[in-house]
């Protein structure tokens, strides 16, 4: 059986902290879907095509990933993709209690899909999307929290 799991996230954008999870993921599932919300009710800052383009860009070398979007709930697109399992990475305690209701949810949802939590490294348990964009925004050094390609999109964004 080949195993194989979603990590989803909006990844506005994928900072060093998503990587490490997708990569400590990528492996234990055969194949790892990298799933990017297509949420009408946040604002990003990149566009979905975008954010698609930079993981595809940071996980060239991970043969055993693929970038996806949807949007809905995420256990009808596990189905679609044949998934058994979610890969939810945990920063701090406070991710715990928001988690362990979507968790719940998703088993209510379908008991079937199994979700796995992966406990960030260290060096990332404050990394955002959010702080990345704030402190890219104030001109801040970043270099220590996205990708390269990451840190050069972002000072486009910003006009540096």
């Amino acid at each position: 059986m080949v195993r194989i799991a979603v990590c989803p996230g909006s990844f506005d954008p994928i900072t060093y902290g998503h990587l490490d999870i997708i990569k400590r993921g990528a492996k234990v599932f055969d194949i790892v879907y990298v799933s990017v919300l297509n949420n009408s009710a946040k604002n990003p800052l990149f566009s979905l095509e975008e954010r698609m383009n930079l993981i595809k860009t940071v996980t060239k070398d991970l043969p055993n990933v693929r970038v996806d979007v949807h949007s809905g709930l995420l256990v009808d697109y596990a189905k679609t993709v044949k998934a058994h399992a979610i890969i939810r990475g945990l920063r701090a305690v406070s991710d715990f209690e928001y988690e362990m209701q979507i968790t719940s949810m998703n088993r209510v949802l379908d008991e079937d899909i199994e979700t796995f939590f992966i406990m960030t490294n260290s060096q990332y348990s404050f990394l955002s999307s959010s702080i990345v964009k704030e402190v890219a925004k104030y001109n801040g050094d970043i270099s220590s929290l996205v990708p390269p390609i990451v840190e050069k999109e972002l000072h486009k964004k910003f006009g540096r």
